[in-house]
């Protein structure tokens, strides 16, 4: 083990209705934030779960339909543009976790949220940083709301041509901020983010 590895998280609980949470897109200039959830079954298990963002996409895209067929319950959610610009986007993440897990068809009897953070509600949970290399439902569920985040920056990018979005996610690259000074913010630019609202202030 790596001096940054983290050692394998140990749950006490032992049931089969364990859901893993977590979300990704809150470091993006533009697009939503996407949650999901899921709760493996233990008689079908899935080989190669691992943090969505050490995954070839190839390899993500494979997991993301053998996580839909297999899983005993999944759900996608999501905090939108407006609700990060109006909570921040820590809340906004929040908010698409619970969302997330209020909407699996098969309510959890234990929850794991990845990172420090968990949610306001209910459900029995715990949380564990860097989840989403260490629990295997944590790490399908950076999968499925990967992959879902990313193909939806793809279609984007044919609806806001030049910013290159299906390159770069959202996620303030050179290419990135380059488009935005030359052809400034869009609807689905987060504009409580800081290189977003100067430019905006600038354009006025």
């Amino acid at each position: 083990m790596s001096k940054t590895e983290l050692p394998p998280y140990v749950c006490t609980y032992q049931g089969d209705l364990l859901a893993g949470v977590d979300e990704v897109g809150r470091g993006p200039l533009a697009g939503d934030v996407v949650a999901a959830a899921v709760i493996l079954d233990p008689a079908r298990p899935i080989e190669g779960l691992a943090d969505s963002k050490k995954l070839s996409e190839k390899k993500r895209e494979r997991l993301f339909d053998e996580i839909r067929e297999r899983a005993l319950s999944f759900a996608i959610a999501r905090a939108t543009v407006d609700e990060i610009d109006r909570l921040n986007i820590l809340h906004a993440s929040l908010l698409a976790m619970r969302r997330a897990v209020e909407q699996l068809s098969i309510q959890p009897e234990f929850v794991l949220v990845d990172g420090n953070r968990k949610p306001e509600w209910s459900y029995v949970c715990d949380t564990v940083v860097k989840g989403d290399g260490r629990v295997a439902a944590i790490g399908a569920a950076s999968i499925l709301a990967k992959v879902t985040r990313d193909r939806e920056m793809v279609a984007l990018d044919s609806v806001y041509p030049g910013y290159g979005l299906a390159g770069h996610k959202g996620y303030p690259t050179k290419v990135h901020m380059e488009a935005l000074e030359r052809l400034g913010p869009t609807p689905i630019h987060r504009q409580s983010f800081a290189p977003v609202k100067q430019l905006a202030m600038d354009l006025v």
